[in-house]
């Protein structure tokens, strides 16, 4: 085996500053409320999805606060859980103290991941991997972690849900994308995935799925919560700060938004579930 201990790009000060930008943008606001108040259950249902048992070495990516990490520990499995911003690790490490397990929580950077080939059993992602910039570096680092006949999984929101009609909505308010950064939504693209992927996961299998929310009472709930808690609209918010009108606009069209999906006080968003075995 290889023992290639960093994968990834060449570490150049462009990229430096990049990762720089997302690790304090996915640091503002709240994210670990949104992970404990709206998107939690999605955690097991990867874990599930990716047949984790107690016998599997399991490596979780971009885990933010562990909802996949956590349940896959709760299984038995040895987990190691890593995210390239630290202040989500730590309150994931104390989620983990009060679900009573124990796995480690490591700093690392899904493009470029501090492991050597084919450590794990298991890759897990659950919408967090979709959010680094370059999608087959990202792909390229989970398989190569991952050993042959192991499993990738991932939950990734797709462009047609609601995660991916925000992230449409905000974009002719949000700072430009750096050169070369991939939208976040083309994970839940079946085609798309296949690009990233190719021929070097077998028997891939994508699946549509529906997290139901009820958290929020209305448009305007939902956009304020965001707007105080969700770090890429705070950073869309504060591009637009010094233009009131540009303000008003996208708060009318999240609302909009919002009354597109939401029926009886629940609202659906689509995901993607990705299993697959590295050939």
């Amino acid at each position: 085996m290889n023992q290639q201990t960093v994968g990834g790009p060449a570490d150049t000060e462009a990229d430096r500053a990049l990762k720089a930008k997302h690790r304090a943008l996915w640091a503002l606001g709240d994210y670990p409320a949104v992970a404990a108040d709206v998107v939690a259950p999605l955690g097991p249902i990867l874990v599930d999805a990716a047949g984790v048992t107690a016998t599997d070495r399991v490596l979780d990516t971009a885990a933010g606060t562990g909802n996949a990490a956590i349940a896959a520990a709760l299984t038995g499995a040895e987990v190691i859980a890593t995210d390239l911003t630290p202040e989500l690790l730590a309150t994931g490490e104390r989620f983990a103290t009060e679900h009573g397990v124990r796995l480690t929580w490591q700093e690392a950077d899904v493009e470029a991941l501090p492991f050597p080939d084919a450590e794990f059993d298991v890759v897990l992602s659950c919408i967090g991997a979709m959010f680094a910039p370059h999608h087959r570096r990202t792909a390229d680092e989970l398989l190569r972690v991952c050993r042959t006949g192991g499993r990738i999984a991932m939950i990734n929101w797709t462009p047609e849900g609601f995660i991916g009609q925000l992230f449409a909505t905000m974009k002719p308010y949000a700072p430009p994308p750096p050169p070369g950064a991939e939208p976040p939504p083309r994970w839940g693209d079946e085609d798309h995935l296949q690009e990233v992927f190719g021929n070097r996961v077998r028997d891939l299998t994508v699946r549509r799925q529906e997290l139901v929310v009820d958290h929020f009472a209305d448009g305007a709930a939902l956009r304020d919560y965001f707007k105080l808690n969700y770090g890429p609209t705070i950073v869309t918010y504060r591009a637009i700060a010094d233009d009131p009108d540009r303000v008003a606009a996208l708060d009318q069209a999240l609302v909009d938004l919002v009354d597109r999906y939401q029926s009886a006080g629940s609202m659906p968003w689509e995901y993607l579930v990705v299993v697959g075995e590295k050939g």
